[in-house]
Protein backbone atom coordinates (compact mmCIF):
# COMPACT_ATOMS: atom_id res chain seq x y z
CA UNK A 1 0.00 0.00 0.00
CA UNK A 2 1.40 3.40 -0.98
CA UNK A 3 1.98 6.08 1.63
CA UNK A 4 0.45 9.54 1.68
CA UNK A 5 3.03 12.23 0.81
CA UNK A 6 1.00 15.21 1.96
CA UNK A 7 3.09 15.60 5.12
CA UNK A 8 6.25 14.16 6.68
CA UNK A 9 4.34 11.47 8.56
CA UNK A 10 3.73 9.46 5.35
CA UNK A 11 0.77 7.61 6.84
CA UNK A 12 0.12 4.30 5.07
CA UNK A 13 -3.58 4.79 4.40
CA UNK A 14 -6.34 7.36 4.12
CA UNK A 15 -8.85 7.97 5.52
CA UNK A 16 -7.77 7.42 9.10
CA UNK A 17 -4.29 8.89 8.98
CA UNK A 18 -2.86 11.18 11.62
CA UNK A 19 -4.49 14.30 10.12
CA UNK A 20 -7.95 12.75 9.86
CA UNK A 21 -8.39 13.69 6.20
CA UNK A 22 -10.10 11.45 3.69
CA UNK A 23 -11.20 11.80 0.08
CA UNK A 24 -13.59 14.66 0.85
CA UNK A 25 -12.48 18.14 1.83
CA UNK A 26 -13.90 19.21 5.21
CA UNK A 27 -14.35 22.95 5.76
CA UNK A 28 -15.38 24.64 8.99
CA UNK A 29 -15.74 28.23 7.83
CA UNK A 30 -15.21 30.58 4.89
CA UNK A 31 -15.43 34.34 5.14
CA UNK A 32 -13.64 37.67 5.14
CA UNK A 33 -11.00 37.82 7.85
CA UNK A 34 -9.46 41.10 8.96
CA UNK A 35 -6.88 39.88 11.47
CA UNK A 36 -4.18 38.43 9.29
CA UNK A 37 -1.08 40.53 8.63
CA UNK A 38 -1.94 43.87 6.93
CA UNK A 39 -0.28 42.74 3.69
CA UNK A 40 -2.68 39.77 3.60
CA UNK A 41 -5.96 41.21 4.93
CA UNK A 42 -5.63 44.79 3.71
CA UNK A 43 -8.69 46.96 4.25
CA UNK A 44 -11.32 44.61 2.80
CA UNK A 45 -10.19 41.38 4.43
CA UNK A 46 -8.65 38.11 3.34
CA UNK A 47 -10.99 35.50 1.88
CA UNK A 48 -10.20 32.92 4.51
CA UNK A 49 -11.08 29.24 4.07
CA UNK A 50 -10.60 27.08 7.18
CA UNK A 51 -9.87 23.40 6.53
CA UNK A 52 -10.60 20.81 9.22
CA UNK A 53 -8.00 18.35 10.44
CA UNK A 54 -4.27 18.86 10.90
CA UNK A 55 -1.01 16.93 10.73
CA UNK A 56 0.05 18.35 14.11
CA UNK A 57 -1.50 17.88 17.54
CA UNK A 58 -0.69 21.19 19.19
CA UNK A 59 -2.12 20.90 22.68
CA UNK A 60 -2.70 24.67 22.79
CA UNK A 61 -4.24 25.08 19.30
CA UNK A 62 -6.72 27.96 19.16
CA UNK A 63 -8.52 26.08 16.37
CA UNK A 64 -8.66 22.88 18.43
CA UNK A 65 -12.31 22.18 17.59
CA UNK A 66 -11.51 21.84 13.91
CA UNK A 67 -7.86 20.77 13.92
CA UNK A 68 -8.34 17.81 16.27
CA UNK A 69 -12.09 17.25 16.35
CA UNK A 70 -12.71 17.52 12.58
CA UNK A 71 -15.70 19.81 13.05
CA UNK A 72 -16.96 20.91 9.62
CA UNK A 73 -18.79 20.06 6.42
CA UNK A 74 -17.70 18.05 3.37
CA UNK A 75 -17.49 19.97 0.09
CA UNK A 76 -16.67 19.03 -3.47
CA UNK A 77 -13.77 20.47 -5.44
CA UNK A 78 -16.29 22.39 -7.54
CA UNK A 79 -17.88 23.89 -4.43
CA UNK A 80 -14.47 24.80 -3.05
CA UNK A 81 -13.71 26.83 -6.16
CA UNK A 82 -17.12 28.49 -5.98
CA UNK A 83 -16.31 29.59 -2.44
CA UNK A 84 -13.15 31.31 -3.67
CA UNK A 85 -15.14 33.40 -6.13
CA UNK A 86 -17.85 34.18 -3.60
CA UNK A 87 -15.18 35.61 -1.30
CA UNK A 88 -13.58 37.55 -4.15
CA UNK A 89 -17.01 39.01 -4.99
CA UNK A 90 -17.24 40.19 -1.37
CA UNK A 91 -14.03 42.16 -1.86
CA UNK A 92 -11.35 39.77 -0.58
CA UNK A 93 -7.83 40.93 -1.36
CA UNK A 94 -6.51 37.37 -1.18
CA UNK A 95 -7.72 33.80 -0.89
CA UNK A 96 -6.24 32.60 2.40
CA UNK A 97 -6.21 28.80 2.69
CA UNK A 98 -5.78 27.90 6.36
CA UNK A 99 -4.10 24.51 6.95
CA UNK A 100 -4.86 23.08 3.49
CA UNK A 101 -1.85 20.86 2.91
CA UNK A 102 -3.35 17.55 4.06
CA UNK A 103 -5.94 18.07 1.30
CA UNK A 104 -3.32 18.92 -1.33
CA UNK A 105 -4.68 16.61 -4.04
CA UNK A 106 -8.11 18.21 -3.94
CA UNK A 107 -7.03 21.79 -3.32
CA UNK A 108 -4.50 21.78 -6.14
CA UNK A 109 -7.25 20.63 -8.50
CA UNK A 110 -9.36 23.57 -7.34
CA UNK A 111 -6.48 25.88 -8.28
CA UNK A 112 -5.76 24.47 -11.73
CA UNK A 113 -7.11 27.69 -13.25
CA UNK A 114 -5.46 30.80 -11.73
CA UNK A 115 -7.50 33.08 -9.48
CA UNK A 116 -7.65 36.84 -10.00
CA UNK A 117 -6.20 37.49 -6.52
CA UNK A 118 -3.14 36.03 -4.75
CA UNK A 119 -3.52 32.60 -3.15
CA UNK A 120 -2.07 32.43 0.36
CA UNK A 121 -1.00 29.02 1.65
CA UNK A 122 -1.37 29.41 5.42
CA UNK A 123 0.41 26.42 6.93
CA UNK A 124 1.76 25.12 10.23
CA UNK A 125 5.20 24.68 8.67
CA UNK A 126 5.43 20.90 9.16
CA UNK A 127 5.68 20.00 5.49
CA UNK A 128 6.93 17.32 3.13
CA UNK A 129 9.17 18.88 0.48
CA UNK A 130 7.91 16.64 -2.32
CA UNK A 131 4.34 17.71 -1.64
CA UNK A 132 5.32 21.36 -1.18
CA UNK A 133 6.93 21.44 -4.61
CA UNK A 134 3.56 20.52 -6.13
CA UNK A 135 2.28 23.88 -4.90
CA UNK A 136 4.75 25.90 -6.94
CA UNK A 137 2.83 28.39 -9.07
CA UNK A 138 -0.46 27.61 -7.28
CA UNK A 139 0.33 29.60 -4.13
CA UNK A 140 1.72 33.06 -4.69
CA UNK A 141 2.21 33.76 -0.98
CA UNK A 142 3.26 31.39 1.79
CA UNK A 143 2.26 32.13 5.39
CA UNK A 144 3.99 29.38 7.42
CA UNK A 145 4.21 29.03 11.16
CA UNK A 146 7.70 28.43 12.52
CA UNK A 147 6.66 27.10 15.91
CA UNK A 148 9.78 25.47 17.26
CA UNK A 149 13.55 25.42 17.15
CA UNK A 150 13.34 23.09 20.19
CA UNK A 151 12.42 19.61 18.96
CA UNK A 152 11.83 18.32 22.48
CA UNK A 153 9.09 20.93 22.90
CA UNK A 154 7.77 20.13 19.42
CA UNK A 155 7.44 16.48 20.38
CA UNK A 156 5.82 17.24 23.71
CA UNK A 157 3.30 19.85 22.58
CA UNK A 158 2.74 19.02 18.89
CA UNK A 159 3.71 15.33 18.42
CA UNK A 160 6.39 16.34 15.90
CA UNK A 161 9.89 15.67 17.29
CA UNK A 162 11.45 16.46 13.88
CA UNK A 163 9.62 19.77 13.50
CA UNK A 164 12.64 22.08 13.26
CA UNK A 165 14.29 20.16 10.42
CA UNK A 166 11.03 19.88 8.50
CA UNK A 167 9.89 23.48 8.97
CA UNK A 168 13.28 25.05 8.27
CA UNK A 169 13.63 23.10 5.02
CA UNK A 170 10.05 23.96 4.05
CA UNK A 171 10.57 27.69 4.58
CA UNK A 172 13.68 27.62 2.38
CA UNK A 173 11.67 25.85 -0.33
CA UNK A 174 8.83 28.39 -0.04
CA UNK A 175 11.33 31.20 -0.54
CA UNK A 176 12.85 29.41 -3.52
CA UNK A 177 9.41 29.30 -5.12
CA UNK A 178 8.36 32.90 -4.48
CA UNK A 179 11.51 34.97 -4.16
CA UNK A 180 11.53 38.33 -2.41
CA UNK A 181 8.19 39.94 -1.50
CA UNK A 182 6.27 41.99 -4.04
CA UNK A 183 3.22 44.16 -3.34
CA UNK A 184 0.42 45.75 -5.32
CA UNK A 185 -0.66 49.39 -5.19
CA UNK A 186 -2.77 48.72 -2.07
CA UNK A 187 0.12 47.15 -0.16
CA UNK A 188 -1.14 43.59 -0.60
CA UNK A 189 1.57 40.99 -1.02
CA UNK A 190 1.37 39.42 -4.46
CA UNK A 191 4.24 37.01 -3.90
CA UNK A 192 6.58 36.20 -1.06
CA UNK A 193 6.86 34.51 2.33
CA UNK A 194 5.59 35.71 5.71
CA UNK A 195 6.96 33.58 8.56
CA UNK A 196 5.03 33.55 11.84
CA UNK A 197 6.42 32.60 15.21
CA UNK A 198 3.96 32.27 18.09
CA UNK A 199 5.79 32.85 21.36
CA UNK A 200 5.01 30.30 24.05
CA UNK A 201 5.32 31.22 27.74
CA UNK A 202 8.57 30.31 29.42
CA UNK A 203 10.22 29.21 26.16
CA UNK A 204 12.67 32.00 25.40
CA UNK A 205 15.33 29.66 24.00
CA UNK A 206 12.82 28.26 21.53
CA UNK A 207 12.04 31.75 20.25
CA UNK A 208 15.72 32.68 20.18
CA UNK A 209 16.48 29.67 17.99
CA UNK A 210 13.76 30.58 15.49
CA UNK A 211 15.01 34.16 15.22
CA UNK A 212 18.59 32.94 14.83
CA UNK A 213 17.59 30.68 11.95
CA UNK A 214 15.76 33.45 10.10
CA UNK A 215 18.57 35.97 10.63
CA UNK A 216 21.23 33.45 9.52
CA UNK A 217 19.49 32.13 6.43
CA UNK A 218 17.81 35.17 4.88
CA UNK A 219 19.06 38.61 4.01
CA UNK A 220 17.11 41.61 5.34
CA UNK A 221 14.00 42.10 3.22
CA UNK A 222 13.97 38.61 1.70
CA UNK A 223 11.10 37.45 3.89
CA UNK A 224 8.68 39.06 6.35
CA UNK A 225 8.82 37.88 9.96
CA UNK A 226 5.90 38.14 12.39
CA UNK A 227 6.66 37.77 16.10
CA UNK A 228 3.28 36.85 17.57
CA UNK A 229 2.13 37.54 21.10
CA UNK A 230 -1.43 36.25 20.73
CA UNK A 231 -0.95 32.99 22.65
CA UNK A 232 -3.73 32.17 25.09
CA UNK A 233 -4.17 28.76 26.75
CA UNK A 234 -6.60 26.80 24.61
CA UNK A 235 -7.38 23.21 23.70
CA UNK A 236 -5.56 20.92 26.16
CA UNK A 237 -3.14 23.57 27.45
CA UNK A 238 -4.59 23.18 30.95
CA UNK A 239 -2.93 19.76 31.14
CA UNK A 240 0.50 21.44 30.91
CA UNK A 241 0.91 23.97 33.76
CA UNK A 242 4.07 25.48 32.28
CA UNK A 243 2.14 26.78 29.24
CA UNK A 244 -1.22 27.32 30.93
CA UNK A 245 -0.59 31.07 31.08
CA UNK A 246 0.09 34.00 28.80
CA UNK A 247 3.37 35.43 27.56
CA UNK A 248 4.64 38.08 29.98
CA UNK A 249 5.52 41.66 29.05
CA UNK A 250 9.16 40.98 29.88
CA UNK A 251 9.31 37.85 27.71
CA UNK A 252 7.88 39.57 24.68
CA UNK A 253 9.99 42.71 25.08
CA UNK A 254 13.10 40.57 25.29
CA UNK A 255 12.15 38.79 22.06
CA UNK A 256 11.40 42.02 20.22
CA UNK A 257 14.74 43.47 21.23
CA UNK A 258 16.56 40.30 20.20
CA UNK A 259 14.78 40.25 16.83
CA UNK A 260 15.72 43.89 16.22
CA UNK A 261 19.33 43.32 17.22
CA UNK A 262 19.52 40.27 14.92
CA UNK A 263 19.04 42.47 11.85
CA UNK A 264 15.54 41.35 10.88
CA UNK A 265 14.04 44.47 9.32
CA UNK A 266 10.74 43.55 7.66
CA UNK A 267 7.98 42.23 9.86
CA UNK A 268 5.33 42.72 12.46
CA UNK A 269 4.99 42.66 16.22
CA UNK A 270 1.74 42.41 18.19
CA UNK A 271 0.14 44.42 20.96
CA UNK A 272 -0.65 42.77 24.28
CA UNK A 273 -4.34 43.04 23.39
CA UNK A 274 -3.88 40.52 20.59
CA UNK A 275 -3.95 37.74 23.21
CA UNK A 276 -7.75 37.64 23.33
CA UNK A 277 -10.22 34.94 22.33
CA UNK A 278 -12.27 37.58 20.49
CA UNK A 279 -9.90 37.07 17.55
CA UNK A 280 -10.73 33.36 17.25
CA UNK A 281 -13.46 32.89 14.61
CA UNK A 282 -16.65 30.94 15.18
CA UNK A 283 -16.26 27.67 13.32
CA UNK A 284 -19.95 27.45 12.60
CA UNK A 285 -19.87 26.41 8.97
CA UNK A 286 -20.72 29.87 7.69
CA UNK A 287 -19.79 30.49 4.07
CA UNK A 288 -19.42 26.77 3.36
Amino acid sequence: MSSCINCPRHCPARPGGFCGAGDEVILSRAGLHFWEEPCISGTRGAGTVFFSGCNLRCVYCQNYEISSCMQGKAVSIERLREIYFELIAQGAHTIDLVTPMHYSDQVLKSLEEPLPVPVVCNTNGYEDLENLRRWEGKAQVYLPDFKYSDNAAAGKYSSAPDYFERASAAIKEMFRQTGVPEYDSEGIMTKGVVVRHLMLPGMWRNTQGVIDFIASNFEPGEIVFCLMRQYIPHGRAGEFPEIDKRVSDAEYERAVNYMTDSGIEDGFIQDKESADSVFIPDFDGSGV
